[in-house]
């Protein structure tokens, strides 16, 4: 059996269905497990080194999240991105990130600023070193602090409620080979707009931001299957 996945560390002090849960996560997004591919209990868990119990658990969780599809009598495969999934969840998710960077930049405290600018140095020396994990980490973080600038509980909640559909997307586009930089930058400009009260500008700027991500993700799923069918 080809071993794709490293073995679990026991040492996490996260509950081991959400360590799977991650790590599958990352795997598909990373394009380690691949869209229709079947995905076995047994095979993960002894690839983990973990029991069945909590590859079963993470499965299932990760079905909530969109990541894989569970088909009667056939088995539980990677979910496929198609370009209707894509665009749906790009509306939904650039409308409401225009909005929040719109209500950021009137409501937003110089503390909240101070951290928007203070991630943005320490992602830069992530980009630099090369860690993906706190990359996409810090990331959350920047976008969670400008949800909170909003000041609109309601809208937070229903962007919360479309985060783990958005990771997936979120992963693939940002590995593209020289998208980190872009979206430092245009989280730079976009740190800048509100920071100088500009609604307008700060609007346009998000609703940029998530156009570009949404067409890196689109060439590189167009990239992905390019290499596929020359494989085949």
């Amino acid at each position: 059996m080809e071993r794709r996945l490293l073995p679990i560390k026991l040492d996490s002090y996260k509950p081991l269905r959400e360590v799977v849960s991650e790590t599958l996560r990352d795997a598909i997004a990373a394009g380690v497990l691949q869209p229709g591919e079947r995905l076995m209990e047994i095979q993960l868990a002894e690839e983990l080194g973990v029991s069945r119990t909590p590859v079963r658990e993470a499965i299932r969780k990760l079905e909530l999240e969109g990541f894989v599809v569970m088909v009667p009598r056939r088995g539980t495969y990677v979910a496929d991105l198609s370009l209707k999934d894509i665009n749906e969840v790009f509306e939904i998710r650039t409308a409401l990130d225009v909005l929040a960077a719109g209500l950021a930049a009137e409501r937003i405290t110089d503390e909240e600023l101070e951290l928007l600018e203070r991630l943005l140095v320490h992602i830069g020396e992530y980009i630099d070193n090369g860690d993906m994990e706190k990359i996409v980490d810090a990331d959350s973080q920047f976008h969670d602090i400008l949800y909170k600038a909003s000041r609109n509980d309601r809208l937070v909640g229903i962007i919360n409620n479309l985060r783990e559909q958005f990771t997936r997307f979120r992963t693939i586009s940002i590995a593209y080979p020289g998208r980190l930089k872009d979206t430092w930058e245009e989280h730079r400009r976009q740190v800048e707009a509100i920071a100088q009260r500009n609604v307008d500008v700060a609007m346009q700027l998000a609703r940029e931001h998530m156009e570009n991500a949404e067409q890196t993700l689109l060439l590189d799923m167009n990239e992905r299957r390019g290499y596929t069918a020359g494989k085949e």
